[in-house]
């Protein structure tokens, strides 16, 4: 198999398991931001991405793992 047909391959996927398991990390996004105990801390507020960013930054962190091996 030719390296870019490899590489094409495992590009969709990727994409594929993103879309696959992006709603349970939207999920865990939604109950991180919104559990309780999770105050702000005092001084200067931070920089926080979107629901949906956040998301995102936990899938594409995550699915690598599955291409391990």
């Amino acid at each position: 198999m030719p390296a870019s047909s490899r590489l094409h391959s495992e590009a969709v996927q990727f994409r594929i398991i993103l879309a696959a398991t992006y709603p349970f990390f939207l999920a865990a996004a939604l109950v991180q931001r919104f559990r309780p105990g999770t105050a702000p801390r005092r001084g200067l507020p931070p920089m926080r991405r979107s629901v949906f960013g956040e998301a995102k930054a936990m899938a594409v962190s995550a699915i690598p793992f599955a291409f391990m091996g």
